[in-house]
């Protein structure tokens, strides 16, 4: 049964997008994953669902449920969403569904037969098609909220004309761009977060969507600093930008949704972790999750809570030294002489 099982994962695997389309038809494809609520097809951005294998390891169609730590094959995917018990039975529906016709997807016009559309290699050639953000609109954007220390900062780049697809048959567009880096715990990086900016540089360009990330997410992170025994973490770049500001030298990641926040990896020297919750039910849900696997992995956890929304708003809201202050009083003692030098 071991053997018939891993033959049938290993097929599935090949077809890893079209399964997830059939089986996870609430969920979408978001650079090399199918982002969805949870196994059983639910509505959300909880689950990720590898769809392509990168360099023999870390194999397509292997998933992880971010808010539930539990992870699987394709197979079980099969299993949760038609409610299936019996191995014979989820073997069945895995074989009629393997042998249905496909076609394959329509290609984009602008991907490279190298590169394709959406993953790390394609998100390594943007970011090095892009410019250092000194004198350019992702300075303006970034000073208009507040965050005017932008010194260190060689994960975010500046792009003029980076292209926005706004559905599958509008027109591409360009607008200019903040593109971020998303490293892994050696540095590589493995994909891109952008945010399309408006021509003033004074807040984000007026499209439907104007943030979206590309290439290898999960675990990942857009990363200020490199992390040894402490470092912070939250959603956003500008909220841990904002939170730089008041501890210019600790190391920082923002891992861009409360999804990823719940996944993100820890460097093994890790001792203290500080949580960066955003003030909603996700950030709540990430804060839950993150803290449950820094007690099994020996790490001490500490919540830094804004009063407003995210730490940024607090920024805007009521300026840097009140940020300090409130900071101040919920970070470790030793960790205020060694990261708040003001």
């Amino acid at each position: 049964m071991r053997s018939s099982a891993a033959d049938l994962a290993q097929r599935l695997a090949r077809e890893a997008e079209a399964v997830c389309r059939h089986y996870l038809s609430n969920g979408c494809r978001v650079g090399n994953y199918w982002q969805v609520g949870d196994a059983r097809n639910t509505a959300g951005r909880s689950m990720f669902v590898r769809l392509t294998g990168r360099d023999g390891s870390r194999p397509a169609g292997k998933w992880t449920d971010a808010a539930t730590s539990e992870h699987g094959d394709l197979l079980d995917v099969i299993r949760e969403s038609c409610g299936l018990v019996e191995f014979r039975d989820v073997a069945e529906e895995a074989r009629r569904f393997l042998s249905l016709p496909r076609s394959d997807p329509k290609p984009d016009r602008h991907a490279s037969s190298t590169a394709p559309t959406g993953s790390p290699q394609s998100a390594r050639r943007l970011f090095a098609m892009a410019k250092p953000i000194a004198g350019t609109l992702v300075e303006t954007y970034l000073r208009h909220r507040g965050i005017v220390d932008l010194d260190g900062l060689a994960s975010l780049r500046f792009h003029p004309r980076c292209y926005y697809r706004p559905g599958t048959h509008a027109p591409t567009e360009t607008w200019p761009a903040m593109i971020a880096a998303v490293t892994d715990l050696d540095g590589e990086i493995t994909g891109v977060h952008r945010t399309w900016l408006d021509p003033s540089g004074l807040g984000k360009a007026p499209i439907d969507t104007p943030r979206r990330a590309m290439g290898d997410l999960l675990g990942n992170a857009v990363r200020f600093g490199v992390a040894d025994d402490v470092m912070a973490a939250g959603e956003g770049i500008e909220t841990m930008l904002s939170l730089r500001g008041v501890m210019p030298t600790m190391p920082m990641a923002a891992a861009l949704s409360a999804a990823h926040l719940g996944a993100i990896l820890f460097p093994v020297t890790l001792r203290r972790f500080y949580i960066a919750r955003d003030k909603d039910p996700a950030g709540d849900g990430a804060l839950d999750v993150l803290i449950g696997r820094t007690q099994a992995a020996g790490i001490e956890a500490m919540a830094l809570s804004p009063r407003g929304g995210d730490f940024n708003e607090d920024l805007r809201q009521f300026g840097i030294d009140e940020l300090r202050r409130a900071v101040r009083t919920q970070i470790a003692p030793d960790d205020v002489t060694r990261f708040m030098h003001r």
